[in-house]
């Protein structure tokens, strides 16, 4: 099905379109991160080897190991992606610190997904408002 998935989903991975403009451009693949997300630039036209009809700045892109979601694209690459900096990012990288935490995915309209309290998906029934809350009355002395 290899194809046949690229031409009708832009949901997972490179679209057709995707490839054939990468290859006209002479696209140039600069690394590949820990979850498998491959890393392309073009360079303008006249800058080196790049022979496309591409002018202007250089153009750098992800193509997704899986679905696409930008919050799977690490901070290094990040950085990169938008041009904070011009080198690619090398695979020897500083260890992490002790407060960072490994990542996990955007749950965002999952099942995982955090629900809070009085939210409608867990019955729409929250604590009741008490303590330092007053509400505002019309007319009253300080409004």
């Amino acid at each position: 099905m290899g194809i046949l998935k690229e031409i009708f989903t832009w949901w997972d991975g490179a679209t057709i379109g995707t490839r054939l403009w990468a290859a006209r451009v002479g696209a140039e693949h600069v690394g590949t991160d820990a979850f498998g997300n491959r890393y392309y630039r073009a360079r303008p036209k006249g800058s080196g080897a790049n022979t496309g009809s591409y002018t202007g700045r250089e153009k750098r892109w992800v193509v997704y190991n899986g679905p696409n979601d930008a919050s799977r694209v690490p901070a290094e690459w990040h950085g990169w992606l938008h041009g904070t900096y011009d080198e690619v990012p090398q695979s020897h990288l500083p260890p992490p610190k002790v407060w960072e935490a490994e990542y996990t995915p955007n749950a965002t309209g999952t099942a995982a997904a955090y629900v809070p309290q009085g939210a409608l998906e867990r019955g729409g029934k929250r604590a009741r408002a008490v303590g330092d809350y007053e509400a505002w009355t019309p007319g009253s002395a300080e409004g």
